[in-house]
């Protein structure tokens, strides 16, 4: 099988190159192609299995359910997905209704000019305080990331004067959430191509568009799992940072970086916890500390809706890359940086259903309060000793029709 022939759909890895033997392949079939693909493994004796039979009907589904604009805070329903009209109006409502807790913050602005914004939660204080920086939907296929950062939001917020971990986490701890980074992206996804992964820059002469995010960081930047090919997913762009919504992104962490002590990129699919690094087989100076939070994390989670997650460096349980947000914190000496990859494991990949954002998000929001509170416990006084500190989160999304297929 040749996917660039035959311009099959890879999921699972991003990479041609890693792909190896024994490692289950996720990829998107044209139907038109469907037969042939299937007769070409058969007489190669690959074993394959259906995990979605018609990947535009369930596209289609997503965008037939009821969607209705909420026009209140109180009526916002955080079991559905949402347009990035509805989220811009969202964060306005949660900075209106939680004026104590919550500053809504200009971050930057993307290739076509649309506003990123974050928000800074946290208790008053008459200290500096540590910081915890999550951002979402950086892949713009990846909507239950976005998804999770409105629950997030909302859980601590609305838990803050109930839960006592909440709240003594919150006088601590400043947590500085970008809900959408990846905007155009996400907007196309909506408007035009559901499974569009990359952003929406023009190259070689508006032959081709988008750069991949996450492959454009200034850590060992193209250097493995990335591509030079601006019509490929990972395309790494021309330059270390030469995308706006990293470049805004780099700088305010860059100002940041003594006061951080977690960075958090929220993705899908896969149920992983990942750590550094992804560019080198080598652990990250804290590995072991990092490794044994990422598990209890993992515990927690499977203990709200009994999912298995996976945890472990990227280049060993995932595939190598660079240009990671995940692995550029570390080096910037920020010492607990983590992407979670959320539900599933390829039953639906990219195009979960919405009767599964809530325990995504639920037992997401187990694992990342875990993280939080080892944090709280062990690492916020004197940590700008050691490290520096605050805590990120990030994720991604792309229109298809075809059958997907598991290569084992």
């Amino acid at each position: 099988m040749q996917p660039s022939h035959t311009k099959l759909d890879l999921w699972k890895p991003n990479y041609l190159e890693d792909i190896h033997p024994g490692r289950e392949v996720h990829v998107r079939v044209p139907s038109s192609q469907l037969y042939d693909t299937k007769q070409n493994l058969q007489q190669k004796k690959i074993s394959f299995k259906i995990l979605i039979d018609d990947v535009q009907k369930l596209i289609d589904e997503q965008f037939v359910s009821e969607r209705r604009h909420e026009k209140s805070l109180d009526s916002f329903n955080y079991t559905k997905y949402h347009q990035m009209n509805e989220i811009y109006e969202w964060m306005d409502q949660i900075q209106e209704a939680y004026k104590e807790l919550v500053t809504l913050r200009y971050l930057g602005s993307t290739y076509e000019t649309r506003a990123i914004y974050y928000l800074k939660i946290g208790l008053p204080s008459y200290t500096r305080k540590k910081i915890i920086w999550m951002d979402c939907g950086i892949h713009a296929r990846e909507w239950i990331s976005v998804a999770f950062c409105q629950w997030f939001i909302r859980e601590i917020l609305n838990q803050h004067s109930k839960s006592t971990r909440i709240h003594k986490a919150l006088q601590n701890i400043d947590f500085y959430i970008v809900p959408v980074l990846n905007i155009d992206g996400f907007i196309y996804s909506w408007t035009t191509d559901r499974l569009w992964r990359k952003s929406r820059s023009p190259h070689d002469n508006g032959n081709c568009y988008g750069v991949d995010l996450n492959r454009n960081f200034d850590s060992h930047w193209c250097s493995i799992g990335a591509s030079t090919n601006c019509s490929s997913l990972t395309f790494c762009g021309t330059s270390p940072a030469s995308e706006p919504e990293v470049q805004a992104l780099s700088q305010l962490v860059n100002s940041l970086k003594s006061d951080i002590v977690c960075f958090i990129t929220m993705h899908s699919y896969g149920q992983l916890i990942l750590l550094p690094y992804g560019f080198t087989k080598d652990p990250s100076i804290n590995h072991a500390e990092m490794l044994s939070v990422g598990q209890t994390a993992a515990s927690k989670i499977a203990e709200t809706h009994g999912a298995q997650y996976r945890v472990g460096s990227a280049s060993h349980i995932l595939y190598s890359n660079s240009g990671s947000s995940r692995d550029w914190a570390a080096e910037k000496g920020i010492p607990f940086s983590y992407t979670f990859e959320l539900r599933d494991n390829g039953t639906y990949g990219f195009i979960l259903p919405e009767d599964q954002i809530q325990p995504t998000c639920e037992e997401a929001t187990a694992g990342i309060l875990s993280i939080v509170d080892y944090i709280n416990e062990n690492h916020i006084n004197g940590v700008s000793s050691v490290f520096s500190g605050t805590l990120w989160i990030n994720l991604s999304v792309s229109l298809v029709i075809g059958t997907y297929l598991s290569v084992h």
